[in-house]
């Protein structure tokens, strides 16, 4: 597996099987390309719960604030809250993209995701932004900065079922604003085959 570097990524870009939208090549660095926040962002509300229970939905955990270009977000320190890039990726099926933050934003505290960085092939969407601020003052976000930067992949083959393929349930494709956890869709059936391959496996 190889990381595109900025020829190739321009390359895929022409050939179809990277999609970007908006697009400007100003953004291409030598082996990723800059995304740029948007003004939509999803708070959790932690007056609502008593606790985060990943095995039920829980809609009220979140709502979506819309902030205007021009106009700041402001992200205190130790609070979490989902955003997303203003642009819209999509990816063959012989790639995969890598998010990370931007170094001069870390150097702030602010960290972009805390396991969301891997885009599988077949992606199609706006990528959700897990949005946390570990410095000790509150730090101004604004629509439309650069806030992350993507890296692609080639893999060895194109991959068989590719996200968004009906047996893999991807929760995700598709995605136009920052989407709440679906971690409780399907949580039961997954616990089910996992406690039934645990019993049913051959002792040694």
């Amino acid at each position: 597996m190889s990381v595109l570097s900025d020829r190739d990524i321009l390359a895929a870009l022409a050939a179809g099987e990277i999609a970007i939208a908006p697009f400007d090549a100003v953004d291409v660095q030598p082996a990723s390309v800059d995304l740029h926040l948007d003004g939509t962002f999803r708070v959790f509300r932690n007056n609502r719960y008593g606790f985060i229970d990943p095995r039920v939905e829980q809609p009220d955990l979140t709502e979506v604030e819309r902030v205007a270009d021009g106009e700041q977000f402001m992200l205190h320190p130790g609070e979490f809250v989902l955003g997303q890039t203003r642009e819209k990726i999509s990816l063959g099926n012989s790639l995969l993209g890598r998010l990370d933050g931007k170094s001069s934003l870390g150097r702030l505290g602010l960290l972009i995701h805390s396991t969301a960085g891997y885009v599988d092939p077949g992606w199609v969407g706006n990528l959700t932004l897990e949005l946390g601020n570990v410095a000790r003052l509150p730090i101004a976000l604004y629509p439309g900065m650069r806030i992350g930067q993507i890296s692609f992949h080639r893999m060895s083959s194109e991959v068989e079922r590719p996200y968004g393929s009906s047996e893999l349930r991807s929760r995700y494709q598709g995605q136009t604003e920052p989407t709440a956890s679906a971690a409780h869709v399907g949580f039961d059936d997954e616990q089910q085959a996992h406690d039934g391959a645990r019993i049913t496996k051959p002792r040694d």
